[in-house]
């Protein structure tokens, strides 16, 4: 049986590999921008790397300029002071010779010297450089001083230079240059310095330096430097790096008690030791723990007071409350036999009577909720079902404020496990809060879902909230308006005891509201118990409202005044269109799917 054939791995395209070598890169850079950004000690040691390596740099550069200065100026001067004494030197040997008249040992018919001036001048600048330097010497015949020494190329003499010294008036003035000494054999090429002057009009003299001593001298100052530098900045960053150890150390150890105090381990402590700066924080810090851990016992113990007081007086309230609601309720029904006086007030204590049942009913769940003896009863129910319970149980009441419901449910079964009685509670609590603040205009009631939620949003059309007032609404017994009574008799819990249902289901119940725009709560619960809620199918703000936010903020900047009014007024009839169409279809079926009352 043939072995199966390998399958070679599919090679990658340039385009794979350059984004996987980008998706690394980023994914680097965002582990170090991490690390930057969480570490102090990190960011510390780096900028006094940063700062010294600048410092040093510039220190450096300023030694070494100065270094390169005063030895190029050394040698410079040395050169200009030897080249002075030579061309003093040079200037008897190619002094023109003086012939007597009559003198034929004088004369040997060549012009009046016996051998080579310029040779014998060389020889004699050879003889007093002693290797340290070569000589060149023109003339008007052409090149002289054949045995300069160290093979030196004449080539070597600067044309520009030259022309400086030829355009010379003045005799024996000196003329520098820096150039590169090249030589006829194998030595290489090194800089130097070259000086030359006239002598004696037909001569010109130039003597040429190196300095490949000088520039060894320099690159090892240089490279010295650099050590030294490179060493100072890794001694000035260890030092950082000890220094913000020392102080960093107690701070990340103060962060990490705090957090774990943060966490309920109120025995958390630090260490204290010495008596510096770091140890009187370490002290403050352990008395401030033993401070909140003092006042976190003592506000419990109250809590635990006050939650019992209230539950033990709620429950002791029960029996006496039934022994008056009897004679009450006997009052009541005899009401006819009494005067008017007496009828109206068995009435009254009949209604407060009701409002009190209803205000100790709520302080024992509250209570409930306090002792986390509050439990939920799921099954799984159609939330339609659950809505339209909670709207019947309010239309009574809605109908005493000449408030009307407007339903938009969907047309399929919308399940979800919940606990039925405590979310008709909620939506209770909602419409009821609604019919009170909604100054008799409609009130839409919105169910939405998705895969994971379900929501309900109840919108009015009253007097709003004021901007930080959503987040106060749950808070127990508070009132937007503190002069405001009442009108329907609430106890002041409703909303509180409804936020504790939608948590107790591991749901939100938001609000959102704006004066003269009214309010939305959205009531946004998981589809299957104990799942944790990412979003809602429902937004806060109604969409009404965020397309005239929208319109007033992008659109109407750029639109004329008569453009502008236009708009609103469009805007407010279909405003009025889409109300109008919803009360017009309340026993209709909207073929979009949903259910409109």
């Amino acid at each position: 049986m043939p072995a199966p054939a390998k399958t070679r791995p599919r090679r990658r395209t340039p385009r794979q590999i350059a984004r996987g070598v980008r998706r690394r890169a980023r994914r680097g850079v965002g582990t170090v921008r991490r690390v930057w950004r969480r570490s102090l000690q990190l960011r510390v040691v780096t900028s006094t790397l940063v700062l010294s390596m600048a410092v040093v740099a510039v220190l450096g550069v300023f030694l070494m300029q100065s270094i390169v200065t005063s030895v190029l100026k050394g040698s410079e001067l040395a050169a200009l002071q030897e080249s002075r004494a030579n061309i003093a030197t040079a200037s008897g040997y190619l002094a023109p010779p003086l012939v007597e008249a009559g003198d034929p040992s004088q004369d040997n018919g060549s012009g009046g010297q016996t051998g080579n001036p310029v040779e014998e001048a060389a020889n004699a600048l050879v003889t007093r450089a002693g290797g340290r330097y070569d000589v060149v010497i023109f003339n008007d015949a052409g090149v002289g001083a054949g045995r300069a020494s160290g093979n030196l190329d004449y080539g070597s003499v600067p044309d520009r230079l030259r022309a400086k010294v030829q355009a010379s008036d003045e005799e024996g003035k000196l003329w520098k240059q820096p150039c590169t000494l090249r030589y006829l054999g194998k030595k290489r090429p090194e800089a130097g310095i070259v000086v030359g002057a006239r002598v004696n009009g037909s001569y010109e003299i130039y003597h040429l330096f190196p300095l490949g001593e000088e520039e060894r001298t320099l690159y090892a100052v240089q490279r010295m430097l650099i050590g030294v530098g490179v060493a100072l900045v890794l001694l000035l960053a260890a030092i950082a790096y000890l220094v913000t150890r020392q102080v960093v150390t107690p701070v990340r150890l103060a962060r990490q008690a705090a957090e774990r105090l943060a966490a309920g381990r109120l025995e958390e402590r630090l260490r204290v030791r010495g008596e510096d700066d770091l140890a009187r924080l370490a002290t403050s810090f352990n008395e401030m723990a033993s401070n909140l851990a003092v006042k976190i016992h003592q506000l419990e113990e109250l809590s635990q007071v006050q939650r019992q007081f209230v539950s033990d007086v709620s429950h002791e309230l029960r029996t006496p409350l039934t022994t008056v609601r009897m004679a009450a309720d006997l009052l009541y029904e005899s009401r006819e036999d009494f005067d008017a006086p007496a009828a109206r007030s068995a009435e009254l204590m009949q209604n407060q009577l009701e409002r009190f049942e209803s205000m100790l009913a709520d302080l024992l769940e509250i209570s409930r909720y306090d002792a986390g003896a509050a439990t939920l009863d799921v099954e799984s129910v159609d939330m339609r079902d659950v809505v339209l319970r909670a709207v019947g149980d309010s239309e009574a009441l809605a109908e005493r404020q000449a408030t009307r419901f407007e339903l938009r449910l969907p047309s399929e079964p919308c399940m979800a496990e919940v606990d039925s009685r405590r979310v008709e509670r909620i939506l209770r609590n909602l419409l009821f809060n609604a019919i009170e603040h909604g100054e008799g205009r409609d009130i839409v009631v919105t169910l939405g879902a998705d895969r994971d939620a379900v929501a309900v949003a109840v919108r009015d059309h009253g007097v709003g909230l004021k901007p930080g007032e959503e987040n106060l609404v749950f808070d127990r017994f508070w009132r937007a308006d503190p002069s405001r009574a009442r009108t329907i008799g609430g106890t002041g819990l409703g909303l509180a005891i409804s936020r504790e249902d939608a948590i107790l289901h591991g749901g939100w119940l938001q609000a959102w509201g704006l004066p003269g725009e009214g309010t939305q709560f959205r009531l946004s619960l998981p589809r299957v118990a104990g799942s944790d809620l990412k979003g809602s199918p429902l937004p806060l703000v109604p969409p009404e409202v965020e397309m005239r936010r929208t319109w007033r903020t992008h659109v109407t900047p750029a639109l004329s005044p008569v453009a502008v009014a236009v708009s609103e007024v469009g805007v407010r009839l279909q405003d009025h269109a889409a109300s109008d169409i919803g009360m017009r279809s309340q026993e209709s079926t909207d073929p979009g799917g949903f259910n409109v009352d």
